[in-house]
């Protein structure tokens, strides 16, 4: 049996700088899509980010998103965002969600505890793929978990602290749930 674990939250609260610490103790990570994809569209110079058009930006999410869920690399991996976070974006970008997406999220589904990073003022800052004001991603770390709750996770807060804490954070709290032991780090 695979565990995907999600570790997820608002827009600069930690998650990628959590994400590669694991991958640097061994562990099995997958990328955020988001930043690959605007990265990626940017280059082609697409309209397809979520600035200028979330829904299709989105639908490229959601494929890559699959993709990477079918092919994780490990019987144990962290994914920077799941399938429901795009959800959440839709919703707080005002746009429909399309069946395509819920059944996706009901499909696909990620270990039944998800990591959440809170938003964290003192180290949030803007860059080429997040644009959004620190109050904006406030709002989307509500959404997020509100998604992922109504999709039936159970959410697991991190505390705010040095990488290596709350990387000590998940791993502990991952050992009673998965057996982490079974599953050591590469």
């Amino acid at each position: 049996m695979r565990h995907r674990i999600v570790i997820s939250g608002g827009p600069g609260a930690g998650k990628t700088t959590l994400i590669d610490a694991l991958q640097k103790q061994g562990y099995a990570t997958s990328a955020e899509v988001s930043r690959r994809l605007i990265r990626q569209q940017v280059e082609l110079q697409s309209d397809l980010v979520p600035w200028k058009n979330l829904e299709g930006f989105a639908r490229l999410a959601l494929e890559a998103m699959i993709r990477d869920f079918e092919n994780s690399p490990s019987e144990l991996t962290f994914f920077d965002r799941g399938i429901p976070d795009i959800i959440a974006y839709l919703k707080v970008g005002g746009l429909p969600v399309s069946k395509d997406f819920l059944t996706a999220a009901r499909r696909y589904r990620y270990h039944n505890q998800i990591v959440m990073t809170p938003p964290w003022l003192e180290i949030y800052v803007n860059d080429d793929e997040r644009w959004q004001s620190f109050q904006e991603a406030q709002e989307l770390y509500q959404a997020i978990a509100s998604v992922y709750k109504t999709c039936g996770y159970e959410l697991l807060e991190l505390s705010k602290g040095p990488v290596n804490e709350r990387v000590t954070f998940v791993t502990s709290a991952l050992t009673g749930l998965l057996s982490v032991e079974a599953f050591p780090a590469r």
